[in-house]
């Protein structure tokens, strides 16, 4: 249904990051990555930053208000450069791309989708096929 490509810039407005709670999955490359820039210990990172979630994965925790670990208010992504794989390939998860409906439903909370820059259709199936999601 998207063979033409799809139009998303990313407005970095956290809409995504804040709100509903949810899961951001982490793997265990992108564990040591955030560890490192954080100048922790991969054990010490996992007790601050993480849960377990059943036999699904690990999953970075959440604020009070439902909010990513590491979203702060004005600032944004404090982590943005080295942020989890589930982050970085938003909206093209497998989820949002399989009917036009799940993108349409994803576009009514996301400002950037379905504006900006036009992503080819190869490219978008790539990103969905490793989404970083389980």
């Amino acid at each position: 249904w998207y063979r033409n490509g799809l139009k998303f810039t990313c407005t970095r407005c956290g809409d995504c990051c804040t709100g509903a709670p949810g899961y951001t999955w982490v793997s265990e490359p992108e564990i040591a990555i955030l560890s490192r820039r954080l100048g922790l210990d991969d054990a010490t990172f996992r007790r601050r930053y993480t849960r377990v979630v059943g036999k699904r994965g690990v999953s970075l925790i959440e604020k009070r208000n439902n909010d990513c670990v590491f979203w702060a208010a004005g600032r944004g992504c404090t982590v943005y450069e080295d942020r989890p794989k589930q982050c970085r390939t938003w909206p093209f998860w497998r989820s949002n791309i399989a009917e036009g409906s799940d993108w349409d439903e994803a576009a009514e909370h996301c400002p950037g989708i379905n504006r900006g820059k036009r992503h080819a259709a190869a490219d978008i199936s790539a990103v969905a096929s490793d989404d970083g999601l389980p």
